[in-house]
């Protein structure tokens, strides 16, 4: 008898110490969530991460506040979160970077791309393509190929960074295709595409979004798109799979991640407004007018996207020697 009731007491402490923090995740959210993005402001990262943190915000009745956190290939921004109280009150937008080349480069990451987060959600996928000056002879990458071929030394690639989604890619493409150029990383798109403009390098590898509207004013010449399938803003522009290199797919994606731990009230709701917010016609018409592909998939899908590619991502840093410390 005496020991009943020495069991029924423990029970009843444990359920009035955990019914603050039980309480406080069923009337989740209560104030302004913070939304982290790992770029600098103006870019499509930071566009996505303000049109998500509208919508989200309007549906889950408090406001969401982007934060900018730029810096060492968006480590900065995801240590942050990783360390941040699991509450539901810092999430960060992530991308294939964050998640899977990051710790395909790294050695002494401070996060682990699964265990230090609760996913959330994919959010939409960003084409990649292969872009080069006006005056490189050809049309079609099986010209480009061919040249580089008959003249090795001839050809260098420009991207926005060592172990970018860009770099990964044309890295993949070499390997596929089987032939040289040699990468000259610049920091940022900017950079890069002036390059390719000024004839300092012949291609580069740049992002959609990028690219497009010097590819329509005439600046720089579209090659391939490195995605399974044509990009909605240049459907004239073929894929590499098209080009003659079937199962070719590469490009640049993004996600909704919060800290490891979330209570499970909390990350049911931000599961459930972020799939009713992505499966709005709405919202999908605003990411693809800036040139993204809308995704949708729960914190499961995108796990297991990361566990498959993952060890890709490996594969293609090995073979090109793609390290950062």
């Amino acid at each position: 008898m005496l020991r009943s009731r020495f069991v029924s007491s423990l029970l009843l402490s444990a359920l009035v110490l955990g019914a603050p923090g039980l309480a406080q995740a069923q009337s989740y959210p209560d104030r302004p969530i913070k939304l982290v993005v790992p770029f600098a402001a103006g870019g499509a990262t930071d566009i996505l991460g303000r049109l998500l943190a509208t919508a989200l915000g309007e549906r889950l009745g408090q406001p969401m506040v982007v934060e900018n956190r730029p810096g060492a290939g968006t480590v900065v921004a995801a240590s942050m979160v990783a360390k941040a109280p699991a509450d539901g009150y810092t999430l960060l937008l992530g991308s294939n970077t964050t998640l899977t080349m990051n710790p395909a480069i790294r050695t002494n990451l401070p996060y682990d791309p699964l265990k230090s987060f609760t996913p959330l959600a994919l959010v939409a996928d960003m084409g990649l393509l292969l872009v080069a000056h006006n005056d490189t002879p050809g049309q079609s990458l099986k010209d480009i190929v061919a040249q580089a071929k008959a003249a090795p030394d001839k050809f260098s690639y420009g991207s926005y960074g060592t172990g970018s989604s860009v770099h990964f890619g044309a890295e993949m493409l070499k390997t596929t295709a089987g032939f040289p150029m040699m990468h000259v990383p610049f920091n940022g798109s900017s950079p890069s595409l002036t390059a390719l403009m000024g004839g300092q390098v012949q291609l580069a590898v740049d992002t959609v979004v990028a690219s497009t509207p010097l590819i329509k004013s005439g600046k720089i010449k579209a090659i391939a798109a490195l995605s399974p399938q044509r990009l909605a803003l240049l459907p004239n522009v073929p894929t590499v799979a098209e080009s003659g290199y079937p199962g070719f797919d590469m490009g640049s994606w993004f996600a909704f991640v919060g800290p490891a731990g979330l209570p499970a009230p909390v990350q049911k709701k931000l599961e459930k407004a972020l799939a009713e917010t992505l499966a709005s016609a709405e919202f999908k018409k605003k990411m693809v007018d800036i040139g993204l592909t809308p995704l949708g998939g729960n914190g499961e899908a995108l796990r297991a996207r990361i566990e498959r590619e993952l060890p890709l991502m490996r594969a293609v840093a090995a073979r090109a020697d793609i390290r950062v410390d």
